[in-house]
């Protein structure tokens, strides 16, 4: 924050303070000295200064000290008492300023601990991967974690291109560890299973065992379960764009396009790891997109913010307006954009939960072109 033009000028606050401690102590009468105050100089160079400007800070304040003090008569002198207040400050500022570095530094590392985790969880992708122009925003509602339970991933395989999208129940490290384990079975799976209704059962299979290994560890969260959204993109019989839709009681993506914007079938299914609750694993939806169609995938964090009066965000309804006024916003970036900002604008900021927006649709040929030279 102490920067201009890249610079820093952090040392600037204690010198100010420094020059009007000793100018008005020089222009004040003898009964009333303020000398000792500059005590505070060191102290504040301590909270925004490294160690090497709080040490010449800390010096500066004694010399400066004795050098305004000698230049009264001796009655007005303020002593050995207010020297020993200066100096025993400058030393107790260099200690605070080491305690606050070696907090610094470890903050700073627990930073890049959170954004490895975060790119291990949710890995960076190419433009144009696996035949999809893809955009996506993750906010964390806890900015000091900076990583949590929801997910996304697309996966190029043998037998199409499959995206994942989910919320795993709860908060914390445990969340971040379920969301880690299902993505790892959806790369593999993904890429390897000729059938979508393979890769659903691979997933719920991995979400029930990954809560059997947590209850015998002894931990209290073995029953998480995650809704999720599991597609394929496949090319119909008739040439048109046919996504493949297992819906795990989340909200289903909405189409937007030139046709307008509908929800994808919902389909009836149960969270991941709660399946043995149902008959069966939801049923596979085959739907059929026009030319151009985006899929919008949002977590509750999106249709969950509330505003002032507690409404909900009418996601679907400022999509359908956005795209009205302006064909261009189905781009899924543009989309995307559009989403954020309208969800933080909604909550007034105040964000209730880890919130992911992910817009994907098939890339045509210039689109791949204008990623690769861009």
């Amino acid at each position: 924050m102490l920067r201009v033009r890249g610079r820093s000028v952090a040392w600037m606050p204690p010198l100010l303070l420094l020059g009007a401690i000793a100018a008005v102590d020089f222009n004040t009468s003898g009964e009333f000295r303020i000398i000792s105050w500059i005590v505070l100089v060191p102290g504040i160079a301590a909270a925004i200064c490294g160690m090497w400007g709080t040490a010449g800070f800390a010096v500066l304040a004694v010399v400066t000290y004795v050098l305004a003090d000698s230049a009264w008569p001796h009655q007005y002198q303020t002593g050995l008492p207010d020297f020993v207040l200066v100096a025993v400050g400058g030393v107790l500022a260099l200690l605070a300023c080491e305690v606050r570095l070696r907090g610094e530094r470890s903050m700073l590392h627990m930073r890049d601990v959170a954004d490895t985790t975060r790119r291990t969880v949710l890995r960076d992708l190419p433009p144009v991967w696996g035949g999809l122009e893809h955009a996506a925003v993750y906010l964390a509602a806890d900015s000091q974690a900076r990583v949590g339970g929801d997910f996304y991933d697309i996966q190029p395989g043998l037998h199409g291109t499959r995206v994942l999208l989910g919320d795993v129940q709860g908060k914390g490290l445990g969340a971040v560890e379920a969301a880690a384990a299902l993505l790892g079975t959806f790369r593999e799976a993904g890429y390897h299973e000729p059938d979508l209704a393979t890769v659903a059962e691979r997933l719920e299979i991995r979400m029930r065992r990954h809560d059997l290994l947590v209850t015998a560890l002894g931990r209290e969260d073995g029953d998480r379960f995650a809704t999720a959204v599991l597609l394929g993109f496949t090319p119909g019989e008739d040439g048109r764009e046919v996504v493949e839709a297992v819906v795990f009681g989340h909200e289903p993506p909405l189409a937007v396009g030139p046709d307008g914007v509908r929800p994808l079938p919902p389909g009836d299914g149960l969270p991941l790891g709660l399946g043995e609750l149902a008959a069966g694993l939801p049923p596979v939806h085959r739907v059929p997109l026009a030319p151009g169609t985006t899929l919008l995938l949002t977590t509750d964090g999106v249709t969950e913010a509330r505003d002032g009066d507690g409404l909900f965000y009418p996601l679907t309804d400022e999509v359908a307006r956005a795209v009205t006024a302006d064909p261009r916003t189905a781009d899924p970036h543009r989309l995307v954009a559009f989403v954020r900002d309208g969800t933080l604008r909604h909550c007034g900021g105040r964000l209730a939960d880890d919130t992911t927006v992910f817009a994907v649709r098939r890339a045509d040929e210039s689109a791949r072109k204008g990623r690769l030279q861009s």
